[in-house]
């Protein structure tokens, strides 16, 4: 009996270790399938903000070019108020100059 129980001890023993590799199996592939997800949640979370990324810069790109073409405008029209404003001055400049001088030095005291 003693060699039936000690033979019955090394069953449960090598069943025990048996299953004890099973349970380390299924551990390390636990592991893995969580060490891929993640690998494969962040690859997807690259490719969205890729994208988005490009969305974006297409969006900007259309809405800028619209802002440039009111700036040359504006600038244009600048450009020719400038021109009229230094014309009339060119024009009539020198006999503002020579109104203003006359006006200073032609002083003519009156009593209040």
């Amino acid at each position: 009996m003693s060699a039936q129980n000690s033979k019955g001890i090394q069953t449960l023993l090598d069943a025990e270790r048996e299953a004890q590799k099973i349970v380390q199996k299924a551990r390390e592939y636990r592991s893995k399938r969580v060490k891929d997800a993640r690998s494969e949640a962040q690859k997807e979370i690259d490719d969205y903000r890729k994208q988005k990324e490009d969305e974006f810069q297409k969006f900007e790109k259309e809405h800028t070019s619209g802002n440039k073409k009111a700036e040359e405008d504006a600038s244009a029209d600048a450009d020719e108020q400038v021109k009229a404003i230094r014309a009339a001055g060119d024009k009539q400049g020198q006999k503002v100059v020579d109104d203003l001088l006359r006006i200073v030095t032609d002083v003519r005291p009156q009593a209040p």
